[in-house]
């Protein structure tokens, strides 16, 4: 099989290439360019599942980032284990189909790698202690890898991954890493996460007249332009593609504070705080994004439910059963409703009606307890007067053995400024993929479940 690879760069539309990806730019004007069709939703772990398995998340049950899981009544985000998905990987296919059996595959940081048939895998997999720190780490197979990569490169900058605080070091390593694996296993499939300009683009929105967007378009050309050289001259085909495209946001709309205001979200109170009893309540919102699947786990009110989302500002429509049908979406784990929301709306997961009631994790950077994404964990709260001599403290306190949390995220919504999810409304906007091997890619559309028969063209 022919040597390839695949490189995720998040965020990246034919709109952004330009004079400040030159790299990219000369990539594409070699090759060909062609737009790959929306999944709804457009979220990381929607769409590489649909990349990876061919299939719509109906067949393979990836519905989100996260989802309510009903046997255990509890919504659950960014889970890893590779069993979640419900069909095969595009390794499982491309290792029937070589006739020489030496076929292997590396996964960098694409998601559900945990668990997998991937031959060599590495993704983030923090620790956590008992007295409640969280240090950077990841997993790896075969474990061996974990500690020669970190020796080599360092430990992985989670915090630089996820947070305040990301930049290009997460990127930086995990492109690093991949050219290891590269020259210690020479797998014949390489698919490389790199996620930098995904920050800056939810934090400010995609203009390209802002100094930030440019600086951090420079550094992911950087980075891809390493890459492509390298495994160029490893005599591999290279694959440049992206998930979705992130659109300017303005507002913020809290479905689960207008389901609790008529009755139907429950919460528990612990410690004078609220968290979300999804069990308990008749009907409840698991935000995401620009799309929000509703749970109702009271059938009686689904109309009443129906009828108050479709009338919520911000709410561009609500898919039932057939609506779900119709944008591949018939899933159990979808729930009852999907709220997709305008082009200038996202969903927040906020429940609790005041602020000094929001959960203790609120405030922080906590994405697994949280029953819906939050990109307000790209900021530092404004409101702080000195949030770098707070966090010195905290950190302090907690290499001492106290407990405590770091609070300095903020409970303001209206700080996030770009968001994806739904169909954009220019498809230059949207996911696509680039190759230079341009009778691979005759047509300047696909949808989405075709990216992986152009893969598997690649390895062919």
């Amino acid at each position: 099989m022919q040597k390839t690879v695949v490189l995720n760069a998040v965020g990246l539309t034919p709109s952004l290439i330009g004079e400040h990806t030159p790299r990219l730019r000369a990539f594409r004007d070699a090759g060909r360019l062609a737009h790959v069709g929306p999944v709804l939703p457009a979220v990381t772990t929607t769409v590489q599942s649909t990349y990876l398995t061919g299939k719509w998340p109906t067949a393979h049950g990836v519905v989100g980032n996260g989802w309510y899981f009903r046997d255990e009544c509890e919504v659950k985000f960014w889970r890893q284990s590779n069993h979640l998905v419900q069909a095969p990987k595009i390794w499982d296919v491309a290792r029937q189909q070589d006739p020489t059996g030496r076929f292997t595959c590396a996964n960098l940081f694409w998601w559900y790698a945990m668990y997998s048939s991937a031959d060599y895998t590495v993704t983030p997999r923090p620790m956590y202690p008992s007295d409640g720190r969280k240090l950077p780490d990841v997993w790896t197979h075969p474990p061996e890898l974990r500690e020669s990569l970190q020796r080599k490169h360092g430990q992985f900058p989670l915090f630089k991954f996820w947070g305040p605080a990301t930049d290009v070091a997460a990127t930086d390593w995990i492109a690093k890493a991949a050219m290891e694996v590269e020259q210690a296993y020479d797998p014949t499939l390489t698919l490389v996460y790199l996620p930098h300009l995904d920050y800056v683009l939810q934090r400010v929105g995609p203009d390209l007249r802002d100094p930030r967007v440019i600086a951090d378009l420079k550094q992911l050309d950087a980075v891809c332009g390493t890459l492509i050289e390298f495994f160029q001259l490893r005599r591999a085909s290279v694959v440049v593609l992206s998930e979705y495209g992130i659109t300017p946001v303005s507002r913020p709309v809290h479905l689960n504070r207008v389901l609790r205001e008529k009755g139907l979200v429950t919460v528990r109170e612990e410690l004078v705080r609220e968290l979300l009893d999804a069990g308990e309540s008749k009907a409840f919102a698991v935000a995401d994004h620009q799309v929000a699947h509703v749970y109702v786990n009271d059938r009686t009110k689904l109309d009443e439910v129906r009828r108050l989302v479709e009338s919520t500002p911000g709410v561009e429509r609500v898919l039932d059963d057939a609506g779900k049908r119709e944008h591949h979406l018939d899933h159990d784990r979808s729930g009852e409703l999907v709220a997709v929301a305008d082009k200038d709306s996202w969903f927040t997961y906020y429940y609790w009606l005041d602020d000094a009631r929001a959960p203790d994790f609120a405030r922080t950077v906590d994405i697994h307890r949280k029953p819906g994404y939050d990109p307000a964990e790209l900021f530092i709260d404004p409101a702080l007067t000195a949030p770098k001599v707070k966090i010195a403290a905290t950190l302090a306190r907690r290499k001492l053995g106290f407990r405590s949390l770091l609070e300095v995220i903020p409970l303001d919504a209206t700080v996030v400024k770009g968001s994806h999810g739904r169909r954009p409304d220019n498809p230059d906007d949207g996911a696509m993929v680039m190759t230079q091997r341009k009778e691979l890619l005759p047509n300047s559309d696909l949808d989405p479940t075709e990216v992986f028969d152009l893969m598997l063209a690649h390895l062919a």
